[in-house]
């Protein structure tokens, strides 16, 4: 699997319920039992609930100059040892049930991990043009 946009994130892009610089947008780190549906629209929809590995706090510093997505580094804390294959990128709306999700990324410097519980995991985004994704 490559790095990919869930079609309901694009859907939220283009009918306006996404705004990547002003909502509250975050980061969820999944374990490799979890398997990419690009039908999945909420973060409830990754099953079972144990997939979720960590969860960042609000992204920071947002920008979408030509379309492109980024933000400052973050962090979040590993809540159990096993391995993860990517990051999931959401809405946070206080709901998992609405939370809707955006970018599947399992292509990137550190992936996959294997924390230890507890443990702080860094996520420092791209440099490149294309930064966090691109749309």
């Amino acid at each position: 699997m490559a790095n990919t946009l869930y079609n309901k994130g694009r859907e939220g892009f283009l009918d306006g319920s996404i705004d990547f610089d002003t909502d509250d947008i975050r980061m969820m780190l999944v374990k490799n039992t979890y398997t990419f549906d690009n039908t999945d629209q909420f973060v409830d929809d990754i099953t079972p609930a144990t997939n979720d590995n960590g969860r960042t706090a609000a992204l920071g510093s947002k920008t979408v100059t030509s379309g492109v997505a980024d933000a400052a580094d973050t962090s979040l804390t590993a809540t159990d040892a096993d391995t993860c294959d990517a990051v999931i990128i959401f809405q946070h709306t206080g709901s998992d049930a609405t939370a809707r999700l955006i970018a599947y990324i399992d292509t990137a410097t550190g992936l996959p991990i294997t924390p230890s519980a507890s443990a702080t995991v860094n996520l420092v985004f791209d440099g490149g043009v294309n930064k966090i994704f691109k749309l």
